[in-house]
This record gives structure tokens, C-alpha cells and sequence, in this order.
């Protein structure tokens, strides 16, 4: 019986179903088809996504505004699919919201690979290492409940995708501690780093953006130069 639902959002047809046989061998995952991302959110208002996979470059609504149309709603995983390389590209999607980014052409060992390890971090969302075992954390304000994963600011809820929320668990439970964005990268993402600073500096920025009020002026997430990110308690 399937488990997740993948919707495969790209206007090619043979790539949508190059990966619909590419993860057939997963036997949880149901793949929903798309060719465009108006069609993408009208199928995500009638049936339970798991997981998008997106492609960046398509007719009608591309992936970087229909990435932005679903992040104003849900925070289920998005991974972009992308003809571009450049670093830029991949910090602009993760900038609007997507978790993961992958390079056509893509090993299918590696595409099936990060779909499950998405899916894996969304169901267990906040599942991280925990040196508190406390159920909530206040830190001058910033309001933590591990077991609701609910995060507030002065009261006020705010909404963090589980990526993020990782992330700031990981800091808040280690208050002093530094850590290097290899190591959150690691331990957030529970593989091997490798050109990972990006990646984890674009996720600090929005979490930034979500709690502080000035985030250039950040009162929790601090940044120690060369070496990585803290929060003071």
C-alpha cells in the first residue's frame, strides 16, 4: 500500500516518467503527475502531497513562482530540478523556499536517494539528536514546544519548513555552543557535507527572517566569523 505521495511537477514528459520508474522500485511512493505549475497547485488542493519535485524552467507557471505559491501554504519538501549548475541558481531556489536541489542530468541512485531521505525528515519532523530532554525551550522570548513543534516569537506563531526547524532545535538545545555549518549540515541533513555552506547559510538566513525582528541585527541566531553559528542564552 502506498505511503507517500510524490508529485513530479516538469513539462517533459519523458523526465516525468524517467522518475516515475526511477522510484517504482519504492514501494511506499505513489507518483502524481504534472506538466506545468498551475496544474501542480490545482492537484495539491485536492489530494495529500508528500513531496514535490520541481522543475525550474516551464510554460505557464515556472517552478521558482509555483515554489513560491506552495511555500505561501504548506511546508511539505520541494526539491527543484534544474538544467543549471551555478551556485546562484541553486541559492535563489533555496531561497524562495525549496529544500533540496538537484542538476539535470541526475544519477537516479542519487534522485532516489534524496527523495527518501526528504520524505524521511518530513514524517519525522524535529526527530533530531537531543541533549535537552525538556519539551520546551524559551530563550528571552523565542518559545519552543518539542512536542507540538511549535515555535513562537513574543507570542506570535511562526512557521518554520522542518529543514529550518531542525536547525533551530539543534542550536536552541546547545545554547553557547558554536557550530560549524559543516556539522549542522551533517547533523540536519544526516548525510556527509560536501560544499554545504551555501546551503546552510541560505537556511539560517530565513529562519532569520521568520524570528527576528531585525535580522540584520539577529538577537538569537549569532554568527561567530570562521567558525560557524550560535545561540546565547
Amino acid at each position: 500500500m502506498d505511503k507517500y505521495n510524490v508529485l513530479v511537477v516538469d513539462d517533459e514528459k519523458e523526465i516525468r516518467d524517467a522518475i516515475e520508474i526511477y522510484l517504482r522500485s519504492s514501494h511506499d511512493i505513489k507518483i502524481i503527475k504534472a506538466g506545468d505549475g498551475i496544474e501542480a497547485l490545482d492537484i495539491l488542493e485536492n489530494t495529500e502531497i508528500h513531496l514535490i519535485l520541481l522543475d525550474v524552467m516551464m510554460p505557464k507557471l515556472d517552478g521558482i513562482r509555483t515554489c513560491m505559491r506552495v511555500r505561501e501554504r504548506k511546508n511539505i519538501p520541494i526539491i527543484m530540478l534544474s538544467a543549471k549548475s551555478e551556485d546562484s541558481d541553486k541559492i535563489l531556489g533555496l531561497n524562495i523556499g525549496a529544500d533540496d536541489y538537484i542538476t539535470k542530468p541526475f544519477n537516479p541512485l542519487e534522485l532516489v536517494a534524496r527523495v527518501k531521505s526528504q520524505l524521511r525528515r518530513y514524517m519525522d519532523f524535529g526527530n533530531i539528536a537531543i541533549e535537552d530532554n525538556s519539551s520546551t525551550i524559551n530563550i528571552d522570548g523565542l518559545l519552543i514546544d518539542k512536542d507540538c513543534h511549535k515555535v513562537e516569537v513574543d507570542g506570535e506563531e511562526i512557521k518554520l519548513t522542518p529543514l529550518e526547524y531542525k536547525i533551530l532545535i539543534l542550536l536552541a538545545e546547545n545554547p553557547g555552543r558554536v557550530f560549524a555549518s559543516d556539522e549542522i549540515y551533517e547533523r540536519v541533513w544526516n548525510e556527509p557535507a560536501y560544499r554545504s555552506e551555501n546551503t546552510v547559510t541560505v537556511h539560517i538566513r530565513r529562519i532569520r527572517e521568520k524570528i527576528e525582528i531585525s535580522p540584520k541585527e539577529p538577537k538569537y541566531i549569532k554568527v561567530v566569523w570562521g567558525v560557524g553559528y550560535k545561540i546565547e542564552k
